[in-house]
């Protein structure tokens, strides 16, 4: 049994209820200990909420009290909650009176991390719940929810079953070579090594998207000097962050601004335009636009169809031919707009969706952790060797491969995920979770 734990699982403030977490050996003894029921109640019943009172350090309040019993709890452990009103001193006195009965302060992520302990989530469960927590688009709370709801779990799992069937084949042939078997049918395992590879690689390839649901993407604005990159920026984002001036050289540093498309995060920059001449402070802040656009997931090339864009462009490029509102579009361009009155903008967040992240389909698996991205990679790689060394390697030299495989998909699970590991991915919670 572990030792009990308290902390207070609602961010710091006034407001109307703050909830207090005990979990651990004892955990309903302390609190009862603590929590006089109103009216009478001949004992507590998990999953119910009581009314009564709360006795904190050197005061009372009124609130409820909730007893979920081991193993039918978050944590898999006899967990009670408080849930008082919600001033700081209330919360602070309830849980110093918690701790005051034998309760140990919460650590980090400690109650998920017990949770995951006593098997009631994966590692990667915990990883989408913080995603979720932390999620500032649409797009990394629906990917945290497709994590925290075991759907990558799931797929993993699967590949190891299939691993796992791998390796028992050539382990019965290894142990028991007198018996009458089949032996092995190595076309047959070559060909299963590679269907599980080609399932890792869609995973794989999923990260480039991932990645971009989980930090967003960046969109450098650029062209020569008043192109209008201002005013677009301003337009996408629906009010004035730029200053708009017909005089060049305006913009001398970067312009930043964040808009959601299709749930996904855009960071918008809007950079210096970019010419030879000009004093040193425009200089400095050309310099800075050439390195934004060399980094850019896609840059918005604003041209009146006579101009090329700036070189060092290695992202996405879409030419957008601006002030359509007093000039005929010409040249090459892939979308014609005007910021000032907004026409074309709605084709032109389409045009950007499509270049940064392709189809963002709602209910597909994105890796969006780079730790996940690396273990497929290995595991990837262990089972493209495996397979290209059937028949130049004795089973057991084989197994070595597939196993290293095995080993990497279990750790996104957590199955073969070392300490270091768990406590990098629960350093990333609050106390009280």
């Amino acid at each position: 049994m572990q030792d009990c734990i308290s902390a207070v699982s609602t961010p710091s403030g006034t407001g109307g209820v703050a909830i207090i977490r005990i979990s651990g050996g004892g955990a309903l003894e302390i609190a009862l200990r603590m929590f006089t029921p109103a009216g009478k109640a001949a004992s507590i019943v998990p999953n119910y909420m009581y009314a009564g009172k709360i006795a904190g350090e050197g005061f009372t309040d009124f609130g409820f009290m909730v007893y979920f019993a081991a193993p039918k709890s978050f944590t898999g452990e006899n967990t009670v909650e408080f849930h008082c009103h919600g001033g700081v001193q209330i919360a602070r006195g309830i849980l110093s009176k918690t701790i005051s009965l034998g309760c140990r302060p919460a650590e980090r992520g400690e109650f998920t991390r017990r949770a995951f302990l006593n098997g009631k989530l994966t590692l990667s469960s915990a990883e989408g719940m913080i995603d979720m927590i932390n999620a500032e688009s649409l797009a990394l709370l629906r990917a945290g929810s497709m994590l925290y709801t075991e759907q990558l779990s799931r797929e993993v799992k699967k590949i190891q079953s299939q691993l796992t069937d791998i390796l028992a084949g050539i382990a019965a042939e290894l142990d028991y070579p007198e018996e009458d078997l089949d032996g092995l049918d190595f076309l047959k395992i070559k060909n299963d090594l590679i269907a599980a590879g080609g399932q890792i690689s869609s995973l794989v390839q999923s990260y480039g998207c991932g990645k971009k649901i989980k930090s967003g993407v960046l969109v450098a604005i650029c062209g020569k000097p008043n192109a209008g990159k201002s005013s677009l920026l301003n337009a996408l984002l629906g009010y004035d962050k730029a200053i708009v001036s017909e005089e060049e050289g305006t913009t001398r540093d970067a312009v930043e601004g964040a808009i959601e498309i299709d749930g996904i995060t855009y960071n918008l920059v809007d950079t210096a335009g970019i010419r030879t001449a000009g004093g040193a402070v425009e200089k400095m802040g050309i310099e800075r636009a050439k390195k934004i656009i060399s980094t850019a997931d896609v840059v918005l090339f604003l041209t009146d169809g006579s101009d090329t864009p700036p070189a060092g462009i290695t992202g996405k490029l879409i030419y957008v031919f601006n002030k359509s509102d007093v000039l005929t579009p010409c040249g090459k361009y892939d979308a014609a707009i005007s910021a000032k009155t907004g026409e074309g903008l709605v084709e032109l967040k389409k045009l950007l969706s499509s270049a940064a992240v392709g189809e963002n389909s709602l209910d597909k698996t994105y890796i969006v952790e780079e730790r996940h991205y690396l273990a497929l990679l290995r595991a990837q790689a262990a089972l493209s060797g495996a397979a290209e060394s059937i028949g130049a390697l004795t089973p057991d030299l084989l197994s070595v491969d597939i196993k290293e495989a095995w080993d990497a998909l279990g750790e996104i699970t957590g199955e073969t995920a070392g300490e270091e590991i768990i406590n990098a991915v629960f350093s990333k919670f609050c106390v009280g979770k």
